[in-house]
């Protein structure tokens, strides 16, 4: 009875240890604060020296370059979850290759719903875990 008990206490403690620590673990929030390079956009890669860049910045606020022109915006994270509001643009044009990757970036970041890191690289993850976008940092 004795050495039940004793087990009993064991397996209890050692379950209450790896609660704790998933806990941690799920509470935990990427620092995503600085300038971010594109470097996918789905499977796809961004066209070489392309100025594709994502900039969290504090207060919930973001910036950065679709490939041709400025966006500005706002986001939201808590843990992996991550919801990014583009709300403008500027408006110029460029060639069509840029002008393609731009809409396939602003199309990307309208579906982020989490964010991960994966190798030293940030992942961008839509509603059903697909990665969306791949970015490395930049400073």
């Amino acid at each position: 009875m004795k050495r039940l008990t004793i087990t009993a206490l064991l397996l209890s403690s050692l379950f209450g240890c790896a609660s704790q620590s998933d806990s941690a673990t799920e509470a935990k929030t990427l620092d995503l604060q600085g300038n971010w390079h594109i470097e996918y956009i789905g499977d796809m890669p961004v066209i070489d020296y392309s100025p594709a860049k994502v900039m969290f910045q504090e207060e919930g606020k973001l910036s950065g370059n679709t490939s041709c022109n400025q966006f500005f915006g706002s986001y939201q994270q808590q843990g992996e979850s991550l919801t990014i509001s583009p709300a403008g643009t500027t408006m110029k044009a460029c060639v069509d290759a840029l002008m393609e990757q731009e809409q396939r970036t602003m199309q990307a970041l309208s579906k982020v719903t989490q964010a991960r890191m994966n190798k030293g690289r940030l992942e961008f993850l839509d509603q059903a875990s697909g990665v969306v976008m791949i970015l490395t940092k930049m400073d």
